[in-house]
C-alpha cells in the first residue's frame, strides 16, 4: 500500500511539472508572436514613411523650385580675395598705360627733335669753326697739338657727307617718281609700302654701324696697329648709305602723298589698317622689360618719322596749289586721322602687352630715366659719343638721311629770290637756333629730374665702358679652365695604418667649372628679374646644385635699338 501511494504521488507531481512546462512554452510562443506582429507593423510603417518621403522629395524637384533657387542663390567674392585684387590692379595698370606711354613718347619726341634740329643749326656752325681751326693753325704753328679734335673731325665728315649727298639728290626728279608710283595699282603700292618699312629698319641697323666705323677710323690713335681699309673707303660707304637711305625715305613720302591725293582714299585706309595689323603681330608674344624698351624706342622713332613725312607731303601739296591756305584745310582731316590712328594703335598695343606679360606701368618711368641718362652723359667731359649718335643707337633714328630729304624738298618747293627772301631765310634760321637752344635747356632740366628720381647720379661719374675690354674679359673667362688635382686626406683604418683616400673637393670643382659671371652696379637697377627655379642644374660629378652657365641679363643702359634681347629684336 505504501509503495502504491508513493508511486501515485510521484506521477501526479510529474504531470503537474509537464503542465507547467507546457503553459510556459505556450506563453513564450504567444509573446514571440506579439513581438513579430509589432516588428511587422513597424516595418510596414517604415516602408510607408519612406514612400511618403520619396513622394515629397519628387514633389520638391519642380521647375518653380529650380527657378527660385537660381534667383536666390548667392556667393562671396571675398573667398578668393587675392585673385580679384590682382584683376583690379590689372585694370588700373591698363588705365595708367596711356598716360605713362604718352609721357615717354613726348619726351622721346623732343629728344629726336633736338637731334634733328642739331643737323640744321649747330652742325653747320661747328663745321665752320673746325674749318677755321684747320686754316689758322698752320699759320700759328702746331706746337705738337692735334690739328683737329676728334669731335671736330666727326663734324667735318658729317658736313662733307651732307654736301655730297645733297648734290647727288639734286639729280633725282621728285615729279617723275610721283607719277611713276601713282600709275601703280593699290595692292601693289600697299606691298611696296610694307617693303619700304622693312628696308628702312635694315638701313637704320646697318647705317649707324657704317657711320660709327667711319668716325672711329678717322679719329683712331696712330699708335695702334692699322686694322682697317682706310678712311676714304669708309667715307665713300657712308656717302652711299646716306644717299640710298634718303632715296628710300623719299619713296615712302611719295607713296604717302599718292595715298593722300587718291580720290577714294582707299590706299590711305589700307595703309592705316596696316598699323592695326601690328597689334596682332606683337600683342600675343612674350615680352620682357628689355624687349618692351626696344619696342617703345621704335614707336618713338616711327612717330617722329611719320610727322616729318606728313610735313613733306603737306609741303609738296601746298606747292602744287600755289600755297593756297584753303587746300591745307582739305589735307588737315587726313593728317589728323593718320596721327590719331598711330596714337590709338600704340596705346592699345602697349596696354595689352603689359597686361599679358604682367609688367607694371612704372617701367615707362625707368625708360625715361634711361633716355635722360644718355642725354646727360653726352654733355660730360668724359663723353665718348655725340648726343645725336647716342639717340641713333638707342632709337634707331638716324637724322642725316631725313634731314637731307627735308632740305631737298624745301629747296625745291620754296624759291628764294631777292634780298627780302634772304632776310626771311636768315630770320628763320635764327628762329630754329632759338628753338634748338630752348629745347636743349628744357630737356636737360627734365632729364636731371628723371635721373634723380631713378637714383642714377652715381653712374654719371663712372668712366665710359670699354666694349673691347669687356669682350676680351668675357672671352678669357669662357676659355679659361683651371685643373685642380684631387686632394688626398689621410684616414686611419681599424689597424692604425694611414690610408690615402681620393676625396674631391666639391666647392673648388664647382668654382672652377662654372664661368665667372660679370657683375656691375647697374645690375641692381633697370634689369629684368631673373628666374632662379628653372636655371638651377645638378652637377653629376659633385652632386651639388649650381647655376647653369648663361649670359647675364643686360642693363637697360646697354640696350640699343637693334640689340638682341632674349631671342629676338623688337
Amino acid at each position: 500500500m505504501a509503495d502504491s501511494l508513493s508511486s501515485g504521488l510521484g506521477e501526479e507531481q510529474e504531470n503537474e511539472n509537464e503542465d507547467r512546462e507546457r503553459d510556459g512554452k505556450a506563453a513564450k510562443t504567444e509573446k514571440n508572436k506579439e513581438k513579430d506582429r509589432v516588428t511587422d507593423t513597424q516595418r510596414s510603417n517604415d516602408k510607408n514613411g519612406g514612400n511618403n518621403g520619396k513622394k515629397r522629395n519628387l514633389s520638391d524637384l519642380s521647375l518653380v523650385r529650380f527657378i527660385t533657387t537660381e534667383l536666390t542663390r548667392g556667393y562671396f567674392l571675398e573667398h578668393n580675395e587675392a585673385k580679384y585684387t590682382e584683376r583690379r590692379e590689372r585694370v588700373y595698370t591698363c588705365l595708367r598705360i596711356p598716360k605713362e606711354l604718352e609721357k615717354l613718347m613726348t619726351f622721346g619726341f623732343f629728344l629726336c627733335l633736338d637731334a634733328f634740329l642739331y643737323v640744321f643749326t649747330l652742325l653747320p656752325l661747328r663745321v665752320i669753326l673746325a674749318l677755321l681751326r684747320l686754316l689758322t693753325l698752320p699759320c700759328c704753328g702746331l706746337g705738337g697739338a692735334r690739328l683737329l679734335q676728334p669731335a671736330q673731325v666727326c663734324d667735318v665728315l658729317k658736313g662733307f657727307i651732307m654736301v655730297l649727298c645733297y648734290s647727288m639728290m639734286s639729280y633725282v626728279d621728285y615729279s617723275m617718281m610721283y607719277h611713276l608710283i601713282r600709275g601703280q595699282s593699290v595692292i601693289k603700292l600697299y606691298i611696296i609700302y610694307n617693303m619700304l618699312e622693312v628696308a628702312d629698319r635694315l638701313f637704320s641697323s646697318f647705317g649707324q654701324d657704317i657711320l660709327d666705323a667711319l668716325y672711329w677710323t678717322a679719329t683712331e690713335p696712330k699708335e695702334k696697329k692699322r686694322a682697317h681699309i682706310g678712311v676714304i673707303p669708309h667715307f665713300l660707304m657712308a656717302v652711299l648709305y646716306v644717299f640710298l637711305h634718303a632715296i628710300l625715305i623719299m619713296v615712302q613720302a611719295t607713296t604717302l602723298n599718292v595715298a593722300f591725293n587718291s580720290h577714294n582714299k582707299s590706299l590711305l585706309t589700307i595703309m592705316m589698317s596696316n598699323n592695326f595689323v601690328e597689334i596682332k603681330g606683337s600683342v600675343f608674344k612674350k615680352f620682357e622689360k628689355n624687349n618692351l624698351f626696344q619696342m617703345s624706342n621704335s614707336d618713338i622713332k616711327e612717330r617722329f618719322t611719320n610727322y616729318i613725312l606728313l610735313l613733306i607731303v603737306c609741303l609738296r601739296n601746298m606747292e602744287q596749289f600755289s600755297w593756297n591756305p584753303d587746300h591745307f584745310w582739305v589735307l588737315f582731316p587726313d593728317v589728323v586721322m593718320v596721327i590719331a590712328s598711330e596714337v590709338a594703335v600704340d596705346v592699345v598695343k602697349h596696354a595689352f602687352i603689359t597686361k599679358f606679360n604682367d609688367i607694371s606701368a612704372d617701367v615707362y618711368g625707368e625708360y625715361r630715366a634711361s633716355l635722360a641718362f644718355d642725354l646727360l652723359s653726352s654733355r660730360q667731359k668724359n663723353a665718348y659719343t655725340d648726343y645725336s649718335d647716342s639717340v641713333s643707337r638707342r632709337m634707331g633714328f638716324i637724322p642725316l638721311p631725313l634731314a637731307l630729304l627735308l632740305i631737298r624738298v624745301v629747296t625745291s618747293s620754296v624759291k628764294i629770290q631777292g634780298s627780302l627772301s634772304f632776310m626771311c631765310v636768315l630770320l628763320f634760321y635764327l628762329g630754329m637756333i632759338t628753338l634748338k637752344v630752348l629745347n636743349s635747356i628744357l630737356l636737360l632740366g627734365t632729364s636731371c629730374g628723371f635721373v634723380k628720381e631713378a637714383n642714377m647720379e652715381e653712374k654719371l661719374f663712372n668712366p665710359p665702358p670699354s666694349v673691347v675690354s669687356s669682350r676680351a674679359n668675357s672671352r678669357a673667362h669662357r676659355t679659361k679652365t683651371v685643373h685642380i688635382p684631387p686632394q688626398q686626406e689621410p684616414t686611419v683604418d681599424k689597424g692604425g695604418a694611414s690610408v690615402a683616400a681620393d676625396v674631391s673637393s666639391p666647392p673648388s670643382v664647382a668654382e672652377s667649372s662654372a664661368p665667372t659671371l660679370p657683375k656691375s652696379d647697374s645690375d641692381t637697377f633697370l634689369t629684368t628679374p631673373d628666374g632662379d627655379d628653372d636655371e638651377k642644374i645638378i652637377n653629376t660629378d659633385t652632386g651639388l646644385e649650381g647655376l647653369e652657365p648663361r649670359t647675364p641679363k643686360k642693363d637697360l643702359l646697354e640696350i640699343d635699338r637693334f640689340t638682341i634681347c632674349g631671342n629676338r629684336i623688337d
